[in-house]
């Protein structure tokens, strides 16, 4: 621990040899703490969200302060005005009701060409800047500032009378006087008419510093009231109070609330703080607040406000990927699942919640989609059989509608045009992988929602490959993964069977190029779509491991030869293939 400035300011010195005058500069540091909370065996510590709440419980008895930022330990600030801007948000008129301000995620160190998207452009700044005008974009985890308020489970104000919800037992009409005394008078109960002196240790644990802070970090996070429309803010000056300085007893008890055993029997990680029981605690964090009624924003600064690395490696994307299904899975079947939201959930924002744990199934019809190019060639049947004038049309309109929207998805958000092209590359390429990732990631959630059987994961590797000659020699390292088969197999079933077309074209005694063109064209556009996918499996000089085309080989083999035994191939008088007869 750093320990607190005096309230004194404390100037620099100069003298010849500094370039830079001192003497003028307050070169005071604000208290500093590193927490580590305890760990023991036999207690589950909840992962991150564990480490979470044990920061809110062990600040609030030492500094209080009324917003958390949260940024993983791979970010850094890169913009030292955003944390200002980001509070203009909550201490506005109208922003009591604000819970967090979720910023975008930027990210350094990713190749030129985003080869696996993993900037997530149209997330980032065209989905969650349309979520910014329902109810608030989700909580990604990290880049997020936090009213502390709202991290303790209670319910946002209303917004005709604010005092209606402040106040249930005490009476108060003006905090000009004494704010400090008023703020000593209220007690946490105070803000929950449910909750009563005898349940207050069941849900916030038996600190009663912990308690004593909870109503000053509200009143401190209250907007300015400079304004006639501000009923009950917080009058200027009120936070000028010095603090008393940090005693032995403050830090015995700071370190009381981060032991293994405080969180037992309480509400910690059921309605209070981080949420416990998902890979994804972060969208299910927001979405509980939400769910009350709390509301969020999207803050974009001019300059970036946090910057971090994303994993460029092929293998490490795909586990990433695979950890956020599995949450999605969890969600799903869960009490979190949007379709059992309380009525303050918007409709819009229950849709946004909804499709976060749906998506992960829809993997699913997207492998149809990607071999049913390859069964058409190898059948010799065209995918639609009749064309007419209303078929036409339909397809027709579906295609214009799908363009458009991407057109309108592009100009709105300020995306460029490659930028989306990845994404859509990605979409499918990761869509593949989830249908092996999300089928593992539904079994998980199932093993652990009907069996309790907990889910390991592996975390996203921060360290770049030892080659100091090229800073992306992360992205061309090739680590063998069961996730690896189904969009190689799907790649190379496709090319087999745009091959397998062309001869039968080609040696048929009435060549139908037309039929071989429509349907080589969907194939051909599946393995455009996978042309990232293929060129990161190729790595660098060779260092594709043997397994990987041993696996697709065999599988493509496999079911190749699965065809022509469900449908074999019949034979003339004259022993050559006359044709192919087909169900």
């Amino acid at each position: 621990m750093l320990k607190p400035p005096s309230p004194d300011p404390l100037y620099g010195m100069h003298d010849e040899e500094q370039l830079i005058d001192f003497s003028d500069v307050d070169i005071r540091l604000p208290m500093l703490v590193y927490m580590s909370r305890e760990k023991r065996p036999g207690y589950d510590h909840n992962k991150k969200a564990g480490a979470m709440n044990a920061l809110v419980r062990c600040s609030a008895v030492m500094s209080n302060g009324p917003f958390i930022l949260n940024f993983d330990c791979d970010h850094y600030i890169n913009n030292a005005q955003a944390i200002r801007e980001a509070m203009c948000f909550p201490m506005d008129r109208g922003g009591e009701r604000i819970a967090y301000i979720q910023f975008p995620q930027r990210f350094e160190g990713i190749d030129p060409s985003d080869r696996y998207a993993n900037n997530n452009t149209v997330f980032f700044d065209g989905n969650m800047r349309a979520l910014d005008g329902l109810q608030g974009p989700m909580y990604v985890g990290t880049g997020c500032m936090f009213r502390r308020f709202a991290l303790y489970g209670f319910d946002p104000p209303r917004t005709t009378e604010y005092t209606g919800w402040l106040f249930r037992k005490k009476k108060v009409t003006s905090f000009k006087a004494d704010p400090e005394t008023v703020t000593q008078s209220l007690k946490a109960e105070d803000f929950d008419a449910e909750l009563t002196s005898m349940l207050v240790p069941r849900r916030f644990g038996n600190s009663s510093a912990l308690m004593a802070s909870i109503p000053v970090a509200e009143f401190q996070a209250r907007p300015l009231a400079d304004h006639p429309a501000v009923l009950h803010g917080r009058p200027p000056g009120a936070l000028t109070v010095p603090r008393p300085p940090l005693d032995p007893p403050t830090v015995a008890e700071a370190v009381s609330v981060i032991s293994c055993w405080y969180e037992d029997k309480t509400e910690w990680g059921d309605r209070v703080g981080w949420i416990y029981g998902s890979v994804t605690e972060d969208v299910v964090s927001g979405y509980r607040m939400h769910n009350r009624g709390w509301r969020s924003v999207y803050c974009i600064t001019k300059r970036d406000a946090f910057l971090g690395t994303a994993p460029i490696n092929l293998t490490d994307r795909l586990h990433q990927v695979l950890r956020w299904a599995t949450g999605s899975v969890e969600i799903f079947f869960s009490r979190n699942n949007a379709f059992l939201a309380s009525r303050k959930l918007m409709f819009l924002q229950r849709v946004a919640y909804l499709n976060v744990g749906i998506y992960p199934f829809t993997s699913i019809f997207l492998l149809v989609y990607c071999f049913i190019p390859a069964l058409s060639l190898f059948s010799g049947f065209f995918i639609v059989q009749t064309l007419n004038v209303a078929f036409l049309c339909y397809l027709l309109t579906i295609t214009v509608t799908l363009i458009a929207l991407g057109v309108l998805e592009v100009k709105w958000s300020g995306i460029a045009l490659e930028d989306w092209w990845r994404n859509e590359q990605f979409w499918l390429i990761s869509g593949t992988l989830r249908t092996s990732a999300h089928l593992y990631a539904v079994v998980q959630g199932l093993l652990k929602v009907m069996a309790g059987i907990e889910i390991s994961f592996t975390l996203t590797a921060k360290a770049a490959a030892d080659d100091n000659e090229d800073i992306y020699a992360d992205l061309y390292v090739v680590k063998w993964s069961s996730l690896l088969i189904p969009p190689i197999t799907i790649g190379m079933i496709n090319i087999i069977a745009i091959a397998f077309a062309f001869a039968r074209t080609v040696y048929s005694d009435n060549p139908r190029w037309g039929k071989f063109i429509g349907g080589g064209f969907f194939s051909f556009w599946v393995l455009a779509h996978l042309y990232p996918f293929a060129k990161g499996l190729m790595g660098r000089r060779g260092k594709t491991p043997t397994i990987v085309f041993v696996w697709s080989g065999l599988i493509s083999i496999t079911i190749s030869l699965l065809w022509v035994a469900i449908s074999p191939p019949e034979a003339s008088a004259g022993g050559r293939t006359a044709g192919f007869q087909f169900p």
